[in-house]
């Protein structure tokens, strides 16, 4: 119970402290604004439609992206991981390329692409693939092999292998990927819109940051957490119910 009170009052108590310490004199407060002063510039974001638009402009990109990245890293984990050959051709390449970073690649994306939202799409989707394709490929390592012998005995077709027999055995682990990759979708969002955009809470971060609007600056940057904190929840509650017997 003590613990959970805690839990409770701790958020609450850090508002306090950065409240106290902002209006102390102790700091600038143009600099390091109060809580208050975030608020009131997101209610003026709020009321004015922008921060809407920006949350929407920025869940679109995400959700494109991610579902763009996420379809192909687990059709990637499942051929790499099933195929040897296949294996043997893709895996080196893609070894290569998974330490590189999405804001790593964002000229290259603004070269192929221009300032557009396919640039956003490549950028989340570069982000969420390289995780997906590794829980996949793990996954798939791990179904049990009696159950691929058993189904090898009775003549299964490698379609139906894949789909009825590896790709439910592997599914606990690609859904460890999947929500893994919500927060690097956000993550690569931030590249994304920073580097080239005129929508979205990370462009808006931007924006204020250059304009010295530091309360819409860090009122952004917690609308940002906001979102992507409920998105995780909200996966995580999903996937609780579909995969049963995790």
């Amino acid at each position: 119970m003590l613990v959970r009170m805690i839990g409770y009052l701790s958020f609450p108590a850090f508002l306090l402290l950065w409240h106290l310490i902002s209006t102390s004199g102790l700091v600038n407060r143009a600099l390091t604004p109060a809580p208050t002063d975030v608020l009131e510039a997101l209610w003026s974001a709020a009321s004015s439609g922008v921060l809407w638009a920006d949350i929407g402009w920025s869940v679109s990109r995400v959700l494109v992206g991610y579902c763009a990245g996420a379809v192909l890293g687990i059709a990637t984990g499942l051929i790499t991981a099933r195929f040897p050959l296949a294996r043997s051709v893709v895996a080196p390449t893609l070894q290569v390329l998974r330490p590189i970073p999405p804001i790593a690649i964002v000229p290259l994306a603004i070269i192929w692409f221009g300032l557009n939202e396919p640039e956003k799409y490549f950028l989340v989707a570069w982000g969420v693939f390289f995780v997906v394709w590794i829980a996949t490929f793990m996954g798939v390592q791990r179904v049990n092999p009696l159950l691929i012998r058993a189904a090898e005995m009775l003549g299964v077709p490698q379609g139906r292998m894949l789909s009825e027999v590896i790709f439910p055995g592997a599914l606990p682990y690609i859904t460890v990927g999947l929500r893994t990759s919500v927060t690097i979708a956000f993550y690569s969002l931030v590249a994304a819109e920073v580097a080239g955009a005129f929508s979205g809470v990370a462009y808006r971060v931007n924006m204020s940051h250059q304009n010295m609007q530091t309360g819409l600056m860090i009122g952004s940057l917690f609308a940002l957490g906001f979102v992507s904190a409920v998105t995780d929840a909200a996966f995580n509650a999903v996937a609780r119910r579909l995969v049963f017997w995790h």
